[in-house]
């Protein structure tokens, strides 16, 4: 009797080889084979991989290819790694992929990496949230060829007023705009686009309003790979007056500490 070996979904996180777990690092260190999305991952991360290890670029191949694929690896090899770009449950088909491996008696597991809306605020030194000004974050992308389930159309998102970071939408950011306004959003209402975040040389951030955004990223040449954010809490570092945030307040006390002021 064949044992099988164990696939293990791992994120690479948003570009930035060094920004994968340090499991993450481990496992494709230990891997005897390696599926990765080489659209979007930096091929730089499976330089962790050793020698000899069976490394295939995923882009070219279809949902039944993936599956098959790595289903044969994990009778051939104790550690099989399917590598994704940020995090395996956000927008990478993970219960898709999963599905046939659990039918065909192979265990796997995931193994949790840094999203790009994550990366795009640490690459803008900005914050999702802020005391008094929003607490929710929601992340979400507008439809496109994948229809939304009714509901979460942008625009009634949009209504909630919080941090709103959108995937997949750069080329539609005709329809973002819309969704924003028609949610009643100003034009002046700050909004940011970060293009390929963490990747090391390919970066870019272009900061605007809705006015305006659209026209920036059209100058900056950014048409892939883009985060889209919009959000109240945008700019704060330069505001006069900010909230303060209670669990470090001196007149608030808590279990670890008492007010002294």
């Amino acid at each position: 009797m064949t044992t099988l070996g164990k696939i293990w979904f791992v994120g690479a996180g948003p570009g930035d080889p060094e920004l994968i777990t340090v499991k993450g690092q481990k496992l494709l260190s230990q891997a005897g084979a390696v599926l990765f999305a080489g659209s979007l991952v930096d091929h730089a991360v499976t330089l962790y991989a050793p020698p000899g290890c069976a490394i295939r670029d995923s882009k070219d191949m279809t949902l039944e290819d993936m599956t098959a694929w790595l289903i044969d690896q994990a009778s051939r090899h104790a550690t099989v790694v399917r590598l994704q770009t940020g995090d395996p449950s956000l927008y990478g088909a993970l219960i898709e992929l999963a599905r046939p491996l659990t039918d065909a008696g192979i265990e796997w597991a995931v193994v949790p990496g840094v999203s790009s809306a994550m990366a795009s605020m640490a690459a803008a030194g900005e914050s999702m949230t802020l005391p008094e000004v929003t607490q929710t974050v929601i992340l979400t992308r507008v439809e496109g060829r994948t229809p939304m389930p009714e509901g979460e159309d942008l625009a009634s998102l949009a209504a909630h007023r919080t941090t709103i970071c959108i995937f997949l939408s750069i080329t539609l950011m005709h329809k973002v705009e819309t969704a924003l306004r028609t949610a009643g959003w100003p034009e002046d209402a700050p909004m940011m686009v970060v293009h390929k975040a963490s990747w090391p040389g390919e970066q870019k951030i272009v900061r605007g309003t809705l006015a305006d955004i659209k026209q920036q990223c059209r100058e900056a040449g950014i048409a892939s790979q883009a985060m889209i954010v919009a959000s109240p809490t945008l700019g704060a570092l330069h505001w006069e007056t900010l909230a303060r945030s209670k669990l470090y307040d001196p007149t608030f006390t808590h279990r670890f500490r008492k007010a002294t002021a």
